[in-house]
């Protein structure tokens, strides 16, 4: 008989974020190792939008138990620390049911910048969500180190991400361009700290691939910059392949699948020195720098075959053998 794992969180499945990407991708491989994998997200209850951010819902899960009791699961992992999240947290707590939890997204350095919400604030919340999780999945090392530096106890376990090479491949080969052509693929939001490339527009053909709420201001800004809208698949694929640098400038994500994306069509990574691409670009595969346009340089004279060849380590398979060995039994 199949073992079924509750995944709650505060994602639906049409937004397209690193959380709704990985859980999509580590199902398929649930599936051959006898899992079965349900959500419990703001689908399931009455929502509104997010201010600011309408491709984000807002849940109002009042019933949350009971939707969770017919469910009946054998492990039950939160995977956001929004209302769904917390109804699950605060129900899960209170009858003593056991579950575990994994560490996304820098909420208090978002919630700062985008509404100027004191740090502090958040960060004792997350310390306070997280606090009765049998283990809580982090990222990469450095963002471990940095939830322990801020308080964080239990154990936490580095969780690695990947790319489904089956699916994610391109049909164009590389061409160097006489014009450099660098790309950004991701959410288009102030957090994002775009306008960092985006200054760059006269130097080199800057192409975004993705769409939210900043991408209006951006394109009024910055004329040259080509706006592409979401894509993925094979058309991803061709425009990462397109590209002689890909480009990371946030300094606020937590690991950054696009990098790695990035890396497995060869594509070098331009990014700062900070939690994520620390743990990912290597020397061979990109560089780092607090001046984006110096690891832009560098990247442009970096062996492409060696990046893709670094790139294979990361596999979807061992982000799900990850997240199995550490499932924790609901008794």
């Amino acid at each position: 008989m199949s073992k079924k794992i509750l995944i709650v969180t505060d994602n639906v499945p049409e937004q397209i974020n690193g959380v709704v990407v990985t859980f999509q991708n580590i199902e398929k491989h649930a599936v051959l190792d006898g899992y079965t994998i349900v959500y419990l997200d703001p689908r399931e209850f009455l929502s509104f939008s997010c201010p600011g951010y309408p491709e984000v819902k807002l849940a109002c899960p009042w019933n949350i138990g009971e939707k969770i009791k017919e469910i009946s699961p054998n492990y039950i992992h939160i995977a956001t620390e929004g209302p769904v999240g917390l109804a699950a947290r605060l129900y899960l707590d209170n009858r003593r049911i056991r579950y575990n939890t994994s560490y996304h997204t820098k909420f208090p350095e978002f919630l700062k910048q985008i509404y100027g919400i004191p740090e502090r604030f958040t960060w004792g919340y997350m310390r306070w969500f997280h606090k009765h999780s049998g283990k809580v999945l982090v990222n990469t090392e450095s963002m471990l180190s940095l939830l322990v530096r801020k308080g964080f106890t239990g154990r936490m376990i580095t969780w690695t991400r990947g790319v489904d090479r089956g699916e994610f491949t391109p049909t164009i080969k590389h061409v160097r361009n006489e014009k450099p052509i660098v790309l950004y693929v991701g959410r288009v939001s102030k957090e994002k700290n775009l306008d960092e490339l985006c200054v760059l527009q006269d130097k080199y053909n800057i192409e975004i691939v993705g769409d939210g709420p900043y991408r209006n201001t951006l394109e009024k800004k910055y004329s040259k910059v080509k706006f592409l809208g979401y894509q993925k698949g094979v058309e991803l694929a061709n425009s990462y392949a397109r590209a002689d640098v890909f480009a990371f400038p946030s300094k606020s994500d937590t690991f950054g699948i696009v990098m790695i994306e990035a890396m497995s069509v060869g594509t070098p990574v331009a990014a700062h020195p900070v939690d994520g691409p620390i743990d990912i670009v290597e020397k061979t595969t990109g560089c780092l720098s607090d001046d984006l346009d110096e690891a832009i340089q560098v990247c442009l004279n970096l062996d492409r075959k060696q990046i893709e060849n670094m790139s294979k380590k990361w596999t979807w398979e061992e982000c799900w053998n990850i997240f199995r060995d550490n499932l924790i039994p609901i008794k």
